[in-house]
């Protein structure tokens, strides 16, 4: 092989190693993408309700296996649970709290006194979440939760004719306005599936959220693992390779054939374990046949001096 092909062959190999540098930095794009996979997960995810509730009020588990609707928005909407806030079923019993005492006023909004659907108006504005004002609108909102062994904390209980809304709290407790002469207040639920003519699930569920962060953790996982083992793959007949400087210690590239036994030349020192190179022919000119020559005797473990 003439001096050419030992240079031609060279190249070859540094066109190889770059191409294993453009695989790192696929990979590392992998894992960006496996980010952002991760966040659009935890804002779309479906969401499948594990309830607690009784209709007599003492606390019970049980399971919901149906999908549910999800809409990115931050108002309410029919049919789908808005997820644009980022709020949570629990967000809602928390900002709930906060009116506790506030004395019941037909049409009231404020802390100076408020009605039952005035209450849940205000605390999901409190949350950024825009519902409509009085109860028959309310009840459209969100999804629907099958019985009151599905609700969830922050769930709107509503009975037939539509005339009340209350908040589920948990543990077979709701939170609401009662009526003129009462204030807001937590009190044993008192409803039964036979009284409701709705229970809505208007953002995720604390249990729904915990599961979706779950969910979209594990994909992300999934995906980095695949990331590394590409890169795993793609450098597993590469050994041996001490930084990139002269190509030093470049040894046993099985699939880079015709280059063995080439050793000790300046700035490739190190570099063996490559097979097909036995000897140096073909060259031409005084000039030529002075470097095989000198390729030669460094061959044969000799010196140029």
């Amino acid at each position: 092989m003439s001096v050419d092909a030992v240079m031609a062959r060279i190249q070859e190999i540094q066109t190889q190693i770059q191409s294993l540098q453009g695989g790192l930095s696929s990979s590392s794009a992998s894992s960006t993408a496996a980010s952002s996979a991760f966040a659009d997960a935890l804002a779309t995810a479906d969401t499948t309700g594990t309830g607690s509730g009784t209709a007599t009020g003492t606390a019970a588990g049980g399971t919901g296996t149906s999908s549910t609707a999800t809409t990115t928005s931050v108002d309410a909407a029919k049919g789908s649970v808005a997820t644009g806030s980022g709020k949570t079923g629990d967000d809602v019993v928390a900002d709930a709290k906060k009116y506790l005492g506030v004395p019941y006023v037909f049409g009231g909004t404020t802390r100076s006194g408020m009605d039952c659907s005035g209450l849940v108006q205000t605390v999901f504005k409190d949350l950024g979440v825009s519902m409509p004002r009085v109860v028959p609108d309310q009840a459209k909102m969100g999804v629907a939760v099958p019985s009151l062994a599905d609700a969830q904390p922050g769930d709107l209980i509503i009975p037939k004719g539509e005339g009340h809304v209350v908040i589920y709290v948990g543990n077979g407790k709701v939170l609401h306005a009662p009526h003129p002469g009462k204030d807001v207040r937590i009190v044993d639920n008192w409803y039964k599936d036979s009284d409701l003519a709705t229970i809505r699930r208007i953002v995720p569920s604390g249990a729904d959220a915990a599961r979706s962060a779950a969910s979209a953790a594990s994909a992300a996982a999934s995906a980095a693992t695949a990331a590394r083992a590409s890169t795993a793959s793609s450098l597993s007949d590469l050994s041996g390779l001490s930084g990139m400087s002269g190509l030093s210690s470049l040894s046993g590239v099985s699939s880079l054939s015709g280059l063995s036994s080439l050793s000790g030349l300046s700035g490739l020192s190190g570099l063996s374990g490559l097979s097909g190179l036995s000897s140096l022919s073909g060259a031409t000119g005084s000039t030529t046949n002075l470097q095989s020559a000198a390729l030669q005797a460094l061959m044969n473990g000799g010196s140029l001096t």
